[in-house]
């Protein structure tokens, strides 16, 4: 049966979307998973168009309205990856409780299924929580996005799914951006994902491909892979390139991620 990932953020422009996608890829052409995306921003969704579906006939709304078995809204991206778009509907979902349920009939045939979720706090998001095993934050380093990302950690702990960790996006390595450790004793979680800010991802984006076909070698690409390895327990996917080598040694904060996911990796085999 699937494990099921909420990845989530209360606050729009961090990334959340792209992260999906790209660690959806990620888990899928360098773990050999199967993969289900599943856009349940219902509000914006736009995890489609990141594989070039602009216009999809079936839609997970067609499945949580009754209209289709949930089975024919699955497209399928390559053999290991499939995604459930969403499309732009004003009826917004009346029950939290649906999702999970829907999903159900699908995880016997994957190894993982991510939900993109909204960054709304109503049903939408509460959607996702509920049909979450366990739940990322997506954030950029800043004080705004640590406020919601502060409000995020606080409702998924009243809603008892609990978040594995953080993963910043975005990243400038600015003297002006907040440290991991400052936002890691704000949140009280830990992180685990250090992405930097790339162009790439806008080329990737606009070409409808993820990074792992766009730029395999680009930094950000070899940090979702390791954010991926992280995610299913499988040994951390290692980069020994030259660049790589001197980034992590003058990165304190690119230290401690890799720090928190060896640590808590260890921890999980213990239990």
């Amino acid at each position: 049966m699937a494990k099921t990932i909420g990845i989530i953020a209360i606050k729009g422009g961090v990334g959340k979307t792209s992260c999906t996608a790209n660690l959806g890829a990620a888990l899928a052409s360098q773990f050999n998973k199967k993969v289900l995306l599943v856009d349940a921003n219902f509000s914006a969704p736009n995890l489609g168009m990141h594989f070039g579906l602009f216009e999809p006939v079936a839609t997970l709304q067609s499945a949580l309205q009754g209209k289709k078995p949930i089975q024919d809204t699955v497209q399928e991206y390559n053999e290991n990856l499939h995604i459930i778009p969403s499309a732009l509907e004003a009826n917004p979902i009346k029950s939290p409780f649906l999702l999970k349920k829907k999903l159900q009939a699908l995880k016997k045939y994957y190894d993982i299924i991510l939900i993109d979720a909204s960054p709304s706090l109503n049903n939408e998001i509460l959607s996702t929580m509920i049909a979450s095993d366990e739940l990322y934050v997506i954030a950029s380093p800043d004080y705004p996005t640590l406020s919601t990302t502060m409000r995020a950690v606080k409702v998924a702990k009243q809603k008892k799914t609990p978040i594995t960790g953080i993963i910043l996006n975005k990243v400038r390595n600015k003297s002006f951006e907040l440290s991991v450790e400052e936002i890691e004793k704000a949140t009280g979680v830990p992180v685990i994902g250090f992405l930097p800010d790339d162009i790439k991802m806008l080329e990737a984006v606009a070409s409808t491909k993820p990074m792992a076909e766009h730029a395999p070698n680009a930094s950000q690409t070899i940090e979702f892979n390791k954010i991926a390895a992280y995610m299913i327990g499988e040994k951390n996917y290692e980069d020994n390139g030259i660049i790589a080598s001197i980034r992590k040694f003058f990165n304190k904060n690119l230290q401690k991620v890799e720090l928190n996911r060896q640590i808590n990796k260890e921890a999980d085999k213990k239990k």
